[in-house]
């Protein structure tokens, strides 16, 4: 039925969704390795307005505990520093008068194990945006065949699919729990 492969490519999207952001939550976790991703989510008080850290200046990765910033208009540079400190990712910075200079600490035992802890809580986070996607379809495939007069079997067959596409994506969420935990434990 053409409403049903409809209401399963949304699904399909929704679950695209959920998993891009765990990818992108992923990506901000550090490992210990300096990657310019890491400070993407960073807001910056620029003269009273909350700023991007990325709309103020390039950030570039130099070593594996190293990165640049250099920002767009000097003025900045203590906004910057001020950000980072308060962010309370752990990171020490230092400016030359031109750069920004964020250097990552090497993570501990206990950190890393924290980190882990922290990223299985959000690899749960994101299964359970998966599950609420197919609770969600399920629910509305039910109203909608009921009052498009779908036979019951087809719904079956439907409620198979979603449940199929589901573990698809827990699977893939998984894999990148795995991944993620893997690089993480890495010394």
């Amino acid at each position: 039925m053409e409403i049903i492969q409809q209401y399963l490519n949304e699904v399909k999207c929704h679950m695209d969704k959920a998993y891009v952001h765990i990818q992108a939550t992923f990506a901000k976790i550090h490992s210990g390795r300096a990657v310019p991703t890491m400070l993407e989510g960073l807001m910056v008080t620029y003269y009273g307005h909350p700023v991007p850290l990325n709309q103020l200046a390039s950030i570039t990765s130099t070593d594996a505990r190293t990165l640049l910033i250099q920002p767009w208009e000097q003025p900045s540079i203590p906004f910057i520093e001020k950000a980072i400190a308060e962010s309370q990712l752990g990171f020490s910075s230092k400016n030359d008068g031109h750069m920004v200079v964020v250097t990552l600490p090497p993570p501990s035992e206990e950190r890393r194990k924290s980190l882990v802890k922290l990223i299985k809580g959000e690899a749960e986070k994101g299964r359970v945006m998966i599950r609420n996607v197919r609770r969600d379809y399920k629910e509305n495939l039910k109203v909608v065949a009921q009052k498009e007069g779908i036979a019951e079997n087809e719904i079956k067959r439907a409620e198979k699919k979603l449940q199929d596409l589901t573990d698809v994506y827990i699977h893939k969420i998984n894999d990148l729990l795995t991944l993620k935990e893997a690089e993480v434990m890495t010394v």
